[in-house]
């Protein structure tokens, strides 16, 4: 039997970060976390799936045979066959490509690994083994499997992960999706500012072990779920200066983090330094509500309103560019979520 599917998955940036593991499970985390689901930087993947055949499976990328994601493709099978026993009685055909340039920095596990969990997903609901309305949170638990942060990317505008008592439904399993915000956050942009474009020099799954025996895990997951209380109050009430100390704290604390383990490492760029000061001159000079996040990487996150949309783009031209790798970002804006393509 031979099934096709096609789903689009978004990336996503995490506003409260996740960082660290809980023991005694497969990708819990260790704190809760919340993030904004984005539009334009996103995974499509193709998927064949011949069943009752020998188990082997093929990958390209931008239809270049890509054999090195191979040993992770199966290790997600592998994770995922309690779940669905199918997906090891057969042979796969992935097709995928970003809509962002894969060398550009930017962190394409969240958005590859849910767009491929919705893909086994729709071929489990062509089986009958998966009703509608388990469809998406079936698909956030697979994509935990894959990688922590795509259980967030099947929902938006916002995902929670991770269990928080205020936020109903919240699960260490699955993500949910979090929309009971101010309008102006529905469709806050996200410019991406590709500081630095190579491989990172250290793995966030190395960086989340860390924090394993980390001199200031318990004070930081102590933090975060603080941190959840106090976001979810910002977002709903368009508190834009609490919302700018929370997620711009959160950021610095990620790195850290990184900074103060053992081993140690400095993620950032002398360009990611130059952007942040830059931003927080123009805030404090212009008055401003634009901020930064960062990932576990060098690359800056530039945060604003979408009204302030062309006077931002115009900061970026003018004095954010020039720190940038080849004059490189992304311009992006808060989205809907997954969506089944053709």
């Amino acid at each position: 039997m031979e099934y096709k599917t096609s789903w689009a998955s978004p990336s996503n940036i995490a506003l409260i970060k996740y960082w660290g593991k809980k023991k005694g499970g497969v990708q819990l985390p260790a704190n809760p976390s919340i993030s904004f689901t984005l539009s334009n930087c996103k995974t499509t993947t193709f998927l064949k799936f011949i069943e009752g055949t020998k188990f082997d499976v093929s990958v390209s990328l931008e239809q270049v045979d890509t054999p090195s994601f191979i040993p992770k493709i199966e290790q997600f099978l592998e994770r995922i066959k309690s779940i669905f026993p199918f997906v090891m009685n057969g042979s796969y055909e992935i097709n995928t490509s970003n809509s962002f340039p894969h060398s550009s920095g930017i962190a394409s596990s969240a958005s590859g690994m849910s767009a491929l969990a919705l893909c086994i997903c729709d071929i489990a609901s062509k089986k009958g083994l998966l009703d509608s309305e388990k469809f998406f949170q079936t698909a956030s638990i697979l994509s935990r499997l894959g990688s922590g942060s795509a259980s967030r990317s099947v929902f938006g505008p916002l995902g929670v992960w991770g269990e928080h008592p205020d936020f109903e439904g919240s699960s260490d399993d699955f993500a949910i999706s979090y929309d009971n915000v101010s309008p102006i956050f529905k469709n806050y942009c996200d410019t991406i500012l590709l500081v630095h474009k190579g491989q990172k020099i250290v793995s966030s799954t190395v960086g989340h072990d860390l924090v394993d025996n980390h001199p200031f895990a318990i004070a930081r997951f102590r933090q975060a779920n603080q941190n959840m209380s106090a976001i979810k109050s910002a977002l709903e009430s368009a508190d834009i200066d609490r919302f700018i100390d929370i997620v711009e704290s959160e950021a610095l604390t990620l790195h850290s983090l990184m900074m103060s383990s053992k081993p140690y490492f400095i993620l950032m760029k002398p360009d990611t330094l130059n952007i942040i000061n830059a931003i927080w001159q123009k805030r404090k000079k212009s008055n401003v509500k634009w901020c930064f996040t960062l990932d576990a990487g060098a690359n800056v996150h530039f945060l604003y309103p979408s009204e302030d949309k062309e006077m931002a783009h115009q900061f970026i031209e003018d004095e954010l560019k020039q720190y940038c790798e080849n004059g490189a970002f992304i311009h992006d804006f808060v989205g809907s979520g997954p969506e089944k393509t053709t």
